[in-house]
């Protein structure tokens, strides 16, 4: 059994920098030492939070006074399959470490986020999705089975075949269930290291959500991005990007291609100045007049000169599109920044990220990054996913008006219940649980309190982000 000291208290932060807390922090390096700390959380009653890579925005992988457990040291590949592209990972090997390591076999994760830093444990926990959710579903989809350690019953292999109802709810239940000390994932298929991606601009929010949607069954890859300053006929304007994995015989070098070393993000802009360096350039900018006019003129570039442009793109430049300036977050300090994320049903989209976007304007704290995606249900019990388009916008916290951004989340969210839509936990820090408890109808949220006092009667295993949302 381990001491919690007063040397282990660390402040840890979401990735967005907005909010933190001190815990005792641990980096568990095997199961007999997850073991232990869990051992010590039970006898002195400190309940404990699970962190991977430290990626969600807010306060997933928080816990005020608790004892943090960080995955970080567990990140070895334990078994990998070229043949039948299976992988066995600890929950700390990193998107980045995964498809380093299986490229050249020709092998890719079949979903990624905007960053490859997230670490798989938490992929899994949040249920990450990518741009490609209307083709592939989330991480979970591709998820074979789990052994996972929880305070009541020690450590099971769980799948969809054995134990399937924990399964589907410890996927997506945000760490709330159990310790993932494995997963084991099955990677996609790919001949080349280059997609072909296509550039499309759309003039208002109803021709981007159209042309996503009609692009949705043609490439693997959907995104939109939009302007969300201006208002009137403008409203939503955007660009869009479509991608397709090349087929066997279009890449005329795929050894190349595959190699890992030629994925490498460029270092440099322009070949000149150091990207570690951009952050402090963006920081003169990071301000609404500032930002109104580099979303302007991103749209203009987009719509005069790159409308219809059908261009080759290696895998990690057209995909992480968030690691291309290092530390980029760093411009939105001192206040970091915080995303709101809405997934709203076909039908109703349009009428509400419209009113989103004019809620914004109104109030005088409009968006300065807004991605739209198209996205299908799944059968994983807290799921954030339905069969419509999700909206993701990220706010500067400024002081002096902190209180009044997360009054604007909380009306920002309501008519997201109001249609039937959902939200995304790994990117919230100030939805209000009772909004977030709403947008369930069909008795998710009894199960997931019924499989809790099941695995973690004690309710060992807990975060900010949960008692927020699912405490009364």
């Amino acid at each position: 059994m381990i001491v919690l000291a007063g040397d282990r208290i660390r402040r840890i932060e979401g990735w967005g920098m907005a909010i933190g807390a001190a815990g005792y922090l641990y980096r568990p390096g095997s199961l007999e030492e997850i073991s232990d700390v869990m051992d010590t959380a039970r006898s002195t009653g400190v309940p404990i939070v699970a962190r991977g890579s430290g990626c969600s925005y807010g306060d997933a992988a928080i816990l005020p006074e608790g004892v943090v457990l960080d995955f970080s040291e567990m990140h070895r590949l334990l078994a990998w399959d070229p043949a039948t592209g299976i992988v066995d990972v600890e929950p700390g090997v990193t998107v980045k470490q995964l498809w380093r390591h299986t490229l050249a076999d020709g092998w890719w994760p079949p979903i990624v986020t905007g960053t490859m830093e997230p670490s798989l444990g938490g992929c899994l926990a949040m249920n990450v999705h990518g741009k490609n959710n209307w083709v592939r579903g989330t991480m979970g989809d591709h998820c074979l089975e789990l052994d996972l350690l929880t305070p009541a019953g020690g450590l099971q292999t769980i799948s969809r075949q054995d134990d399937p109802e924990l399964f589907h709810a410890v996927i997506g239940g945000f760490g709330q269930l159990g310790l993932i000390t494995r997963a084991r994932m099955q990677l996609k298929r790919v001949h080349s290291g280059l997609t072909e991606a296509e550039a499309v601009a759309a003039p208002d929010l109803g021709g981007l959500l159209q042309r996503l949607d009609d692009a949705k069954d043609d490439w693997e890859y959907v995104v939109g991005w939009l302007d969300a300053f201006p208002g009137g006929k403008k409203l939503g304007r955007g660009l869009l990007h479509f991608a397709r994995h090349l087929e066997a015989d279009e890449d005329p070098d795929p050894k190349t291609s595959l190699d890992p070393t030629k994925q490498d993000l460029p270092g440099k802009l322009f070949g000149v100045v150091p990207k570690s360096m951009m952050w402090r350039m963006m920081k003169p900018f990071t301000n609404n007049l500032g930002m109104r006019a580099i979303n302007h003129a991103k749209y203009l570039h987009g719509s005069l000169l790159a409308d219809g442009a059908v261009y080759r793109q290696s895998l990690a430049a057209f995909s992480f599109l968030l690691d291309y300036i290092p530390n980029w977050k760093k411009a939105y300090l001192p206040g970091g920044l915080i995303q709101h994320q809405s997934f709203v049903p076909v039908a109703e989209a349009e009428r509400v990220f419209c009113r989103q976007l004019e809620i914004c304007r109104r109030r005088g704290m409009p968006s300065y990054l807004g991605v739209l995606k198209r996205h299908r249900p799944d059968d994983f019990l807290l799921t954030h996913a339905v069969d419509g388009f999700s909206l993701a916008l990220d706010f500067p916290v400024i002081e002096g008006r902190r209180d009044e951004l997360w009054a604007m989340i909380r009306e920002l969210a309501e008519p997201v219940v109001a249609a039937g839509g959902r939200f995304y936990p790994a990117k919230d820090v100030a939805l209000p649980g009772e909004l977030y408890r709403a947008s369930f109808h069909d008795g998710e949220l009894e199960t997931f309190s019924a499989l809790k006092r099941r695995v973690d009667p004690d309710g060992l295993l807990r975060s900010a982000l949960a008692e927020r949302l699912l405490e009364h």
